[in-house]
């Protein structure tokens, strides 16, 4: 069978399963543009975005015997896409928090021993808390206060309301506040020993 373009798409995947390559490439020429435009608008850069999308297709060709697609090959697609946006996302806010905080310790040189250690504990306490936060709560949480994207540009990103938004940020700052309760109170002993 040549002709790959007026195949539907559950016959195009059961022909990738059977390791065809023109229905990859079908595929691949269906769904590049779109999902390539759906990664620029998110990440305003051309070579991240197409390496996105490279990333996808290259997935897509690697997991084609064991993928379980519940919707379709371009839902799926899209969702892919949204995924690696937000792991972008989350893969530069970690650069940015680790550029800052190696700035924060460099200029402050008058600040003691104890304080750096307690600032880095603090710091590490922080992060780790983030990373359990549930993924919807964690992504939107770190789109608003490491990326400083606001409520509006949270929701078109995630192709979610408005609303969700800031239920999410309202239970990731519930949530870090109960946990880094024990670590202000000893910032806070230790604040008042020096002074007292």
């Amino acid at each position: 069978m040549n002709n790959f373009t007026r195949l539907t798409e559950d016959e195009l995947m059961g022909l990738l399963q059977q390791d065809k390559l023109g229905a990859f490439r079908e595929i691949y020429q269906r769904y590049w543009k779109k999902l390539y435009g759906d990664a620029h608008k998110r990440l305003k850069n051309r070579e991240l975005s197409e390496e996105v999308v490279q990333e996808i297709f290259s997935n897509l060709w690697h997991k084609r015997h064991t993928l379980q697609i519940k919707t379709t090959i371009g839902g799926y697609l899209h969702q892919a896409v949204l995924n690696q946006v937000v792991d972008q996302y989350r893969k530069q806010a970690v650069r940015a928090k680790h550029n800052e905080a190696f700035k924060l310790l460099s200029t402050e040189t008058d600040t003691g021993t104890e304080d750096a250690i307690m600032l880095r504990d603090l710091t590490h306490t922080l992060e780790t808390e983030i990373s359990h936060l549930p993924d919807k709560c964690r992504s939107v949480f770190e789109l608003s206060r490491k990326e400083y994207k606001s409520n509006k540009e949270i929701a078109q990103l995630l192709g979610i309301s408005e609303k969700t938004v800031e239920n999410q940020i309202t239970k990731a700052l519930k949530r870090l506040r109960m946990s880094l309760s024990h670590h202000l109170v000893l910032a806070l002993a230790t604040l008042l020993h020096k002074f007292f």
